[in-house]
């Protein structure tokens, strides 16, 4: 285990809380008001069941965090409530609970190379890439003329989730997606 400072904490890491369970970080957020002291505020969830937790400690505070194995994996399929990866070069197959991916699934594309941290051979949390490619099947009509906006309209993709596009974006677009939030990024360049 190895000790780290609270600001330092960050999504996807793994940490070993007081009560001696392990955590995976979903959220980390430091606030530094003008007078006071600093904290950060995590949100994480407990990797034996799932339960979510928030905590919010002192930006200096330490907290043990713990060592995982960053591997490649290729996702393969769903099979009922577990979805299947297989690693790369010696060809085993991992099976990850729907839990542990949980609003990351409908991103999820056959092939898709994702990194799973490993802690004692067993799977503990899922990064997906940092974008991905969805295709727009529902969204109001373009405005014509307008090519540029503050403003966005609601979109949704072909994997189910909504997103905020520019009004110059139409039903058929190929969009590139920020996965961190699930933003817009740009029109795919085909």
């Amino acid at each position: 285990m190895a000790v780290e400072t609270a600001a330092n904490i960050r999504k996807g890491n793994v940490i070993e809380h007081e009560d001696g369970q392990l955590y995976v970080v979903l959220k980390a957020e430091s606030y530094r008001p003008g007078k006071g002291t600093p904290t950060t505020t995590i949100d994480m969830r407990r990797i034996s069941d799932g339960i979510k937790i928030q905590i919010t400690t002192k930006t200096g505070d330490k907290l043990e965090k713990a060592f995982v194995e960053d591997v490649d994996y290729t996702y393969l399929y769903e099979d009922g409530e577990n979805f299947v990866f297989m690693h790369p070069e010696n060809f085993e197959q991992v099976m990850v609970p729907a839990a542990m991916v949980s609003d990351s699934a409908p991103w999820l594309q056959e092939n898709m190379t994702v990194v799973l941290q490993m802690f004692n051979d067993a799977p503990v949390s899922i990064t997906l890439p940092k974008s991905a490619v969805g295709e727009i099947v529902e969204t109001e009509p373009v405005t014509k003329g307008q090519t540029a906006s503050s403003s966005y309209k609601p979109a949704t993709l072909d994997n189910g989730v909504r997103v905020m596009v520019p009004p110059h974006i139409g039903v058929g677009t190929r969009i590139v997606v920020n996965l961190e939030d699930n933003t817009y990024m740009t029109r795919e360049k085909d």
